[in-house]
C-alpha cells in the first residue's frame, strides 16, 4: 500500500487544503500560489502514474485512490472557480463537469460489478478531456493580469485569459461527448437490468 506511487496520490490529496487556503489569502499572489498548488498536483498525477508502471508498483488501492484524489481537486478547483467568477456560464460549465464525473464514476461502478468495466476504460477523448480541463483550470486560477516574462519576451496575458476560456469551453464540450460515448457503450448492460 505504502509504495512510492501511492505516497505521491495521496501527497495530491493533502495538496487540497493547501490549494484551497492559498486561493482564498488575502494576498496579491494568492491566485498564483493557488494555480502553482494545482499545477503540481496535476504533474504529481502523471508522475505516480509512470512510477506505478515503471517500477512495476501498480496495486488495487493505487487504481482506487488514483481517480479518487483526481476527482477531488477538479471538483474543489472547479467549485473555486464557479464561485469566484460569478458568471452562469462558467458555473453550468462546472456542474457538467462535475455532474459527469459523479456519472461516469457510478456508471464505473455498476459496469463493474458486472465484470464489463472494460467497455468503458478511458478513452483518447477522455483523455483530451482531461488535458483541456487542466489547462483551462489552472488559467483560470491563475487570471493573470500583467505579462508573463518568457525568455526573450512577454507573453500578454489577455492571450493567456483567452487560451484559459478556449480550453475550459473544449473540455466542457467533450464532457459532453465523452459522456454520451460513455453512456452509448454501456447501455446493452444498462437496458438489461
Amino acid at each position: 500500500m505504502w509504495t512510492i506511487p501511492n505516497q505521491i496520490t495521496l501527497f495530491r490529496i493533502i495538496l487540497i487544503p493547501i490549494f484551497v487556503i492559498i486561493f482564498y489569502l488575502p494576498l496579491s499572489w494568492s491566485h498564483f500560489g493557488a494555480f502553482a498548488v494545482f499545477w503540481l498536483a496535476a504533474i504529481s498525477d502523471i508522475l505516480d502514474g509512470y512510477l506505478a508502471r515503471k517500477l512495476n508498483q501498480s496495486s488495487a488501492f493505487g487504481a482506487f485512490i488514483d481517480p479518487v484524489a483526481d476527482k477531488l481537486m477538479v471538483v474543489v478547483a472547479l467549485v473555486m472557480i464557479a464561485q469566484d467568477y460569478h458568471s452562469w456560464w462558467i458555473s453550468v460549465a462546472a456542474i457538467i463537469m462535475i455532474a459527469r464525473e459523479v456519472f461516469i464514476s457510478a456508471l464505473r461502478e455498476f459496469m463493474s460489478s458486472r465484470g464489463k468495466r472494460d467497455i468503458i476504460a478511458v478513452s483518447n477523448m477522455g483523455k483530451y478531456k482531461t488535458a483541456a480541463q487542466m489547462l483551462g483550470i489552472m488559467g483560470l486560477i491563475w487570471q493573470p493580469d500583467y505579462d508573463i516574462p518568457l525568455i526573450l519576451f512577454y507573453f500578454p496575458h489577455e492571450i493567456l485569459n483567452v487560451l484559459s476560456y478556449g480550453f475550459y469551453f473544449i473540455a466542457t464540450v467533450l464532457t459532453v461527448v465523452t459522456l454520451v460515448n460513455y453512456f452509448r457503450a454501456a447501455w446493452p448492460e444498462l437496458k438489461d437490468v
